[in-house]
Order: structure tokens, then sequence, then C-alpha cells
């Protein structure tokens, strides 16, 4: 029941071990020509790699990350880390946020400031929030796993347990991937405490009833397009994941050019698709932070057992969640409003034409505008 402060201190043996790693890779071949279509190209990630290595200061992101309060706590069984950054105003409301794969708490360090503090970001100080981050379970310093069975509801159950032992009884609930799953199942889980639902990267697929694309948009049938492009040539990963994860282990464990080529790869894939490379979406030093966090917390595979759990137990179908919901589409996101209202009481939706699956990154101020516009009303 107890909660502790935690803040982040990498032994310097540790950052000087991946350095040297990086300096001495064993670099593969690439066939003259070959470009994105057959995975990250070689002088890109050589590149990206040489940055990380030689120009990259990890001390001053984490000394960025120590500047929000940090905590461990321990919720059935399971070690679990969480940024805890209380708004100076009085009459701010809880909000819990949930990241997905391959990201971190990372993601929230451009939106926690503006969150908790609107005042001091040219916002409405009626707009505080309360905000807890927790890293997923088998992410970042949530680890290790303390048991297999880790899956959405279970770390749903987990939010609502840490809420609870926070003081918290009446909060919102914001997710992004993983989050866009594990938030409406908090908010089922526990409705008399959950004021309202925001996700971002909402999945919504046809069922292959020839009604379900009846009406639908251009723009809808071009998401659902992008979909099942995404479904044919981008899910070897899911695949790899949501079957053996173990034996990824070893690769992505012993080699931080494997890691940093696994997650770079979906940054590319999954960013704004107006931006030609991942750091025209996102910063390309917090692109490193999130995976030097995967690097130095050993969770490219505990991170990964998520999916097979998924895989193993899938859900059973939802019942319509009650709960005030509302969506934010980002290109790449397949979301279509009909069907995702079978699951969930949508009273909010807005679409953008910036940003992409990490939208807390490549647009934080989108993502804070939208957060702060929906629940708005529900305070």
């Amino acid at each position: 029941m107890s909660v502790h402060e935690f803040s982040v201190d990498i032994p310097q043996r540790a950052l000087d071990d991946l350095r040297a790693r990086v300096e001495n890779a064993r670099w593969p071949s690439q066939l003259p020509g070959a470009g994105w279509e057959r995975g990250v190209p070689a002088g890109y990630l050589r590149r990206l790699a040489d940055h990380w290595a030689h120009s990259y200061d990890w001390r001053a992101w984490e000394a960025r990350l120590n500047r929000f309060p940090q905590f461990i706590t321990d919720i059935d069984g399971q070690r679990v880390h969480f940024l805890h950054v209380r708004s100076p105003e009085p009459g701010a409301v809880p909000l819990i946020l949930t990241h997905g794969w391959p990201s971190s708490v990372a993601e929230f360090l451009h939106v926690l400031g503006p969150l908790s503090d609107p005042r001091a970001h040219g916002g409405d100080p009626a707009d505080a929030f309360h905000v807890v981050a927790p890293s997923v379970p088998g992410h970042g310093f949530s680890t290790p796993l303390s048991e297999p069975g880790w899956n959405h509801a279970r770390i749903a159950g987990a939010w609502a347990e840490l809420m609870r032992r926070l003081g918290y009884r009446r909060y919102g609930a914001q997710g992004g991937d993983t989050g866009s799953i594990v938030s409406p199942e908090l908010g089922r889980l526990a409705p008399e405490n959950v004021i309202g639902v925001h996700i971002n990267g909402g999945l919504a697929f046809p069922s292959g009833d020839a009604s379900d694309f009846e009406g639908l948009t251009e723009a809808e049938l071009a998401r659902l397009a992008a979909a099942e492009r995404l479904r044919r040539d981008g899910t070897g990963y899911a695949d790899i994941q949501s079957t053996r994860p173990q034996t990824l282990a070893y690769a992505l464990n012993d080699s931080p050019i494997g890691q940093l080529a696994w997650i770079a790869e979906k940054f590319r894939e999954w960013t704004d698709p107006g931006r030609e490379l991942p750091e025209d979406a996102v910063d390309r030093d917090l692109l490193l932070t999130n995976v030097t966090l995967y690097w130095l917390t050993g969770t490219g595979a505990s991170s990964a057992h998520l999916y097979y759990e998924t895989r193993v137990a899938p859900a059973a179908p939802g019942r319509r969640s009650g709960v005030p919901t509302g969506v934010a589409v980002f290109p790449h996101d397949p979301a279509i409003r009909r069907l995702l209202e079978r699951e969930h009481a949508i009273v909010h939706w807005s679409e953008f034409d910036r940003g992409g699956h990490f939208a807390a990154a490549e647009a934080p101020d989108l993502f804070v505008d939208d957060v702060r516009a929906f629940f708005r009303p529900l305070r």
C-alpha cells in the first residue's frame, strides 16, 4: 500500500556501456537501392546512432524527467512507476494518462506543464489537472514483470487502485495506443469514479457486414484503406511480439542498434504522414530518450509481453461504456465514429490534419487543447 518517492539515476557505467556498444556495432549489409519498404535503411540508422553515441545527452533528459515528481508503488504484486504532477489550482481535476508501445512517459513531457498549470502556460486556470502518468507494467521503470497475465483489463484494474491509493475518487482518463484500450476499460471498471475518457489512436475496424461500409465519408474510406495497408505490410512486429516475445528479448536486450531500429521504424510509420523522417515529426532527442529508456530498463521484451497476453486471452466483446468519451483523430488513426460508437458513449469528436500516433509528443498544442475542451463540461 505504500508509495515511495523515486528519481531516475542511471549509473554512469550503464551509459558508458551503451556508447561502447553503439560505437562497436556490427552493421548488416543492405541491398543496393533498398529503402524504407524493407525496413530501416542502414544509412539513416547509422546517422541516428552516431548522434545517439556522440551528441545526445541522456543526463539532460534525465534531469527533465526528474523535474516532475515520480513515485513507485506495488499493485497486485507488480512494481508500478508513475509521475504525479499536482496542480497549484485548487479546483484541478485528477487525470490519468496512459502511454502505449513503443512509447513511454517521456511522450508526455511537453504536456505535463500545460495540463497541470495552464495559468503558467497562457491557459485558463479553470482547465487545470492533477496529472498521474504511470509506466505501463513491463515498460520503463514498472519492471520487472511480476508474472504472466498483465493484460489490458488487469492494467485498468491497477490504475483504479492507483487512483484510489492517491486519494482520487473522481477523475478523468486519457490514453493513446495501449491507452486507447486501457482508459475506456478503466471507465467500464469504475464508472462511478471516471468522469470521462479521452482517447487518441482509437481503432475501429468493420466487422465485415456490408452495412459497416454504408455512408462512410471519403476521409473514413481513406482511413480504412490505410489501416488495411498497415495490417498487410506493417504488423510483422506484432506477430513476433504476440507469439515469441522471449526469443525477441535476446536481440533487443543485447543490441542497442537493434532496439533503436525496432522503435525508429514504428516512429517513421506511425508519426505524421506529412513528415518524411521520424525526427521531422518528433524531436530527435525526445525520440532517443524514449529508445534509451527501453534500453536502460531492458524492457524491449517485457513490453512485448502485452501483445502475447492479448493474443492468448483476447478480451471478450466489451459492453458499451456509458462514460462520456472524447476521441481525437490524428493522421494515421483508423477511427470511424459510427463504429466506435458501438462501444463508447461519444460526446466529443475532433479531427486534425497534423500530428500522428504519438500525439502528445507530435502536436502537444492540439493534444492539450482537445483534452481541455473535452473535460471542460464534465468537471
